[in-house]
């Protein structure tokens, strides 16, 4: 479990490919600093386990990616090179600082307008329609690992305000329109969809 608190960016030093599997190592010397073989560790908001932790030597750590993740995240387009958000999973004893995220992604969603401000941005993105039921005006949302408030929200799309600790310290302070971003909505959203459903009659996902 995570809590959407991004902990540092890293980068995504090699892709390979092995089978249907594809391989990432990641540069990422906070996360991996007690990191162990099997552990998670959230990359833009997808849990992943590490298979060779190597934070003791060089700060780096791997990852397996089968085709069902491949199939439902953006993680498919990511290249040598790119930034990606890390955070560990929460310690019992930690804080909850943003909200409860299994690092399990509902789809993907597009940047469609960027506002800057003066000190701030808000960001509008696409919503997949499946997924707009989820998401409420001032409730919670992930996207790409960002445990983040809903400013608005429109039958297919929702906008969120960033503030300058989150544009500096993630990767949406350098998303553009047209990029896409892995989306994880407010899993007691869907909790409570499916227990409403079953008390009244319909049909539960």
């Amino acid at each position: 479990m995570f809590t959407g608190i991004v902990e540092e960016m890293g980068e995504v030093i090699a892709v390979r490919e092995s089978a249907e599997v594809v391989v990432f190592t990641v540069r990422g010397p906070v996360v991996t600093g007690d990191a162990g073989h099997g552990d998670s560790i959230a990359v833009n908001g997808v849990c992943l386990t590490v298979i060779d932790p190597q934070g003791s030597t060089d700060g780096t750590f791997s990852v397996e990616l089968v085709p069902e993740t491949l199939a439902r995240s953006s993680l498919g387009a990511v290249r040598e090179g790119t930034a990606v958000n890390l955070e560990r999973a929460v310690p019992v004893s930690g804080r909850l600082g943003g909200h409860i995220v299994q690092g399990h992604v509902d789809g993907v969603a597009t940047l469609v307008s960027r506002t800057p401000a003066e000190r701030s941005d808000e960001l509008a993105f696409s919503l997949p329609p499946d997924l707009a039921r989820y998401v409420v005006e001032k409730g919670s949302i992930t996207v790409d690992g960002v445990s983040l408030t809903v400013a608005s929200v429109g039958p297919d799309s929702f906008t969120v305000a960033l503030i300058p600790t989150t544009l500096a310290h993630t990767t949406l302070g350098a998303r553009a329109v047209g990029d896409t971003v892995n989306i994880e909505v407010d899993v007691l959203a869907k909790y409570v969809e499916r227990l409403v459903g079953g008390y009244g009659g319909g049909a539960a996902r």
